[in-house]
């Protein structure tokens, strides 16, 4: 009979240690290793016993049709998802507490358990009658969607496996699933990634599309094991400030679609609603005067979707000591370089300020072609010379000082000029560009200083 063996691992990177220590030798955090219990298989050779051939099939094969996505009616999370659910498929979504993920895989399965489609909404943390107090909130308490309420892999994956097996299933949360093999509780390592596989292979076996909400921790990564991530299809991050309205389903992940593709919602009392033009969103509340310095329009790129936020900059008088950088939506070390570049080459003397970065919305930019629209932004506020409310800016600054050409820059204006702008900063193009925009080319950063100081930049 096999015997149960103790060990210590990791809660936070799964790293097994051979006894409990205060800090992980494998991630280096501190009071994460907890005690599991593991039974000990008894000891099997691989030549003891045949196993089965493997049926190969070819790359060239056509006989098998690829079954058609399934659109859940809610475009921004079907364009996230590259078109809609795919049968068989693992999806995993992770945000903060309070963020919205159980609400807008709710109003999923309730859209497509009203197209006729065969939905179960399986909540660990929630009874039945929770639930539908959620989703009379969001009127959808019409819709013939299934809810039961457990945490047993085993009663799960039996009712996948039954006849009446639904075709898309929500799990809420893959944290408090447990299976009762494993000796450990519910939310460790084991637990989860045991839970996860399981749960994976009957969604694959039945060809059943499996919805994962997952726990994050306080830096904002999934809680449980690193592999969990690997394990599912499709990784989406739900993100958002909670001061702001406005939330971002991001694909880090998608073996079925385009990565770093975003969906726009807005929190309102009726749940999230779609934003099919979040560019005209960002920029609703945004100054109509020209008077106002620190503030720069970055024509971004997520995923396929060009974006247009506002990018907002103040420079204030340090006092003697380490003068403050604080940035919210953008990487700080980005900023670092950029404030670099001013003061050497361009000899702003930014060393001795005070400088707060803002992306305006809640949303968060990581491509470099934000530099020149940030450096913008800080120039502006520096030398108090606005920038016009009808030019936009992207490119990416090197360390020397050149500004460098970035993708996609004709969809990028493409979508500014839709939006009424008629200026635009950008670096110069290898070949020839159409738009109907007055566009500036840039090539160095000092020449970005030398329109703000002959009056700003209407001197374009």
């Amino acid at each position: 009979m096999a015997r149960a063996v103790e060990q210590f691992v990791c809660q936070s990177c799964g790293a097994v240690h051979g006894k409990w220590s205060g800090r992980c030798a494998g991630c280096g955090e501190w009071n994460t290793i907890s005690e599991e219990a593991q039974r000990e298989a008894p000891p099997k050779g691989l030549g003891s016993g045949k196993g089965r051939i493997l049926d190969f099939r070819k790359l060239n094969q056509h006989g098998e049709v690829e079954g058609p996505r399934t659109a859940s009616g809610l475009g921004e999370f079907d364009r996230v998802c590259g078109g809609g659910l795919v049968p068989g498929s693992a999806v995993l979504i992770g945000g903060d507490p309070g963020i919205g993920k159980s609400t807008i895989l709710l109003q999923v399965v309730a859209r497509l358990a009203q197209q006729g489609i065969k939905c179960a909404y399986i909540s660990g943390e929630e009874a039945p009658a929770q639930v539908r107090m959620r989703a009379r909130r969001l009127g959808l308490e019409g819709a013939p969607l299934e809810l039961a309420a457990a945490t047993s892999v085993r009663d799960i994956v039996a009712t996948m496996e039954g006849a009446e097996a639904p075709h898309v299933v929500v799990i809420d949360s893959i944290q408090t699933m447990y299976v009762d093999s494993v000796e450990a509780a519910p939310g460790t390592v084991s637990q989860v990634r045991t839970s996860a596989q399981e749960l994976i292979r009957a969604a694959k076996r039945r060809d059943i599309c499996v919805l994962l909400v997952g726990h994050v921790t306080k830096d904002g990564q999934i809680a449980g094991p690193r592999v969990l991530e690997h394990m599912v299809d499709s990784v989406l991050y739900f993100e958002g400030e909670r001061g702001h309205q406005f939330r971002i389903l991001r694909a880090v992940k998608n073996r079925f679609g385009p990565t770093d593709e975003i969906g726009v919602f807005e929190m309102s009392d009726g749940g999230l609603m779609e934003v099919t033009n979040p560019s005209a969103l960002f920029l609703a509340n945004r100054g109509s005067t020209d008077d106002i310095t620190g503030s720069a329009v970055f024509a971004g790129l997520e995923g396929s979707r060009p974006v247009l936020v506002e990018i907002q900059a103040l420079v204030a008088p340090s006092p003697p000591g380490s003068p403050r950088r604080t940035v919210v939506g953008w990487d700080g070390n980005r900023l670092a370089m950029v404030l670099a570049v001013l003061d050497a080459r361009c000899g702003l003397g930014l060393a001795g300020h005070d400088v707060y970065l803002n992306v305006a919305g809640g949303l968060r930019i990581n491509e470099p072609a934000a530099d020149l629209a940030v450096a913008a932004a800080l120039v502006s506020s520096m030398m108090e010379v606005p920038v016009p409310q009808e030019a936009v800016l992207f490119g990416e600054i090197s360390l020397s000082g050149e500004v460098r050409g970035v993708a996609q820059a004709e969809l990028r204006l493409k979508e500014a000029a839709k939006l009424g702008f008629t200026k635009a900063l950008i670096p110069p193009a290898r070949k020839g560009r159409k738009s109907s925009m007055t566009v500036s080319e840039i090539s160095r950063l000092p020449e970005l200083v030398e329109l703000f100081a002959r009056d700003g930049v209407k001197a374009v």
